[in-house]
């Protein structure tokens, strides 16, 4: 098995560099001495879930994808889990995973071979829909505690709950 050349992994910088600056996503760029490839840390924006942090590493083999979804559930930690590998199943590139922490990430891992812009947009859109359309279903599972002491306080003192109306049908049930 031959390792790529330096020049496939500095292309694939130069392409994923390239491909975020015409997207005009805001990155920052690191490369560590010695090693070969570049990180870029950026945020992607959402609906649900508002702000998907999210690092690409360029090695020298892959793109390693990484999202932030959701810090490690308060309760109910099986059935969020198989919550996870269940929506596995069903989407494109990336997959959730759980650090030791218990924090709930997506992730890939990609040949440079296959990284082009379009496979970017695929990748990051992906990562996107995934974060964004699972963030409440995690709340709900994993912390349903937490929110419905969350908006029991904030109705008995007449305060907003407009940040809690994705889960009013299950609060008020």
């Amino acid at each position: 098995m031959s390792a790529p050349s330096p020049s496939a992994t500095a292309t694939s910088v130069d392409v994923v560099r390239d491909y975020l600056v015409a997207n005009q996503i805001e990155h920052d760029e690191t490369t560590r001495e010695g090693v070969e490839g570049a990180s870029f840390s950026l945020t992607l924006p959402g609906e649900k879930k508002l702000q998907t942090p999210v690092r690409l590493d360029v090695g020298a083999h892959a793109l390693g994808v990484h999202a932030f979804v959701c810090r490690n559930p308060d309760e109910n930690h099986a059935r969020v889990h198989r919550w996870l590998l269940e929506r596995n199943l069903r989407m494109y590139a990336v997959s959730f995973a759980v650090d030791r922490h218990g924090d709930i990430y997506l992730e890939a891992r990609l040949p440079l071979a296959s990284i082009d812009p379009d496979e970017l947009d695929r990748i990051l859109g992906s990562v996107l829909a995934n974060a964004d359309e699972s963030f409440n279903a995690i709340l709900e599972l994993g912390f349903a505690s937490s929110i419905r002491k969350e908006w029991e306080w904030r109705i008995s003192r007449g305060e907003s709950t407009r940040n809690l109306e994705a889960f009013r049908g299950w609060l008020e049930a």
